[in-house]
């Protein structure tokens, strides 16, 4: 049976969510996922929406340009800016959602996740702080929680197929 961590906790009074997830892939897979634009676009979005990436280059100062596309063909724009990244070990971003022009809908909402490799199974503890209640509202509303569990459970599916190569 799968006794791997997965909790998400909601703290109005912070207006910021908590994730930990752990997967049982090695820290270098699970960074990738998180970092390769290649590896991003087969599991970022729940399902049956996916993802497709127009700009993305990960580094302080960069930014990920990208689209989570519903079945129909509805794109819904982000953009994420690197403030920092220590290597394999922790990266914030700053995310807004956009038009198809990269303008962005603000206030956003600053990303904080941290990876932590323990025998064998890699811990990823993120860290959503929302500039404002009615922006973190408005996302629960909008299904945060569901689209963003289901969408880890599609990076540990896709960990799994990438571990047996």
């Amino acid at each position: 049976m799968n006794d791997l961590l997965f909790d998400f906790t909601l703290d109005k009074s912070k207006k910021t969510a908590f994730i930990n997830r752990e997967f049982d892939a090695d820290l270098s897979l699970v960074w990738d996922a998180f970092t390769k634009q290649e590896i991003l676009d087969q599991w970022w979005a729940p399902k049956p929406w996916s993802s497709k990436t127009k700009v993305m280059n990960f580094e302080p100062g960069g930014r990920r340009f990208y689209a989570m596309v519903s079945p129909e063909g509805q794109e819904r724009w982000s953009i994420q800016k690197y403030t920092s990244i220590s290597p394999k070990t922790n990266f914030k971003f700053l995310n807004a959602f956009a038009d198809e022009n990269e303008n962005p809908e603000l206030p956003g909402s600053e990303w904080d996740l941290n990876f932590i490799e323990e025998n064998g199974k890699t811990k990823v503890s993120v860290t959503i702080y929302n500039e404002s209640l009615e922006r973190m509202e408005k996302m629960i509303e909008m299904g945060f929680k569901e689209g963003f569990m289901a969408t880890l459970k599609n990076l540990e599916g896709l960990l799994a197929t990438l571990s047996q190569k």
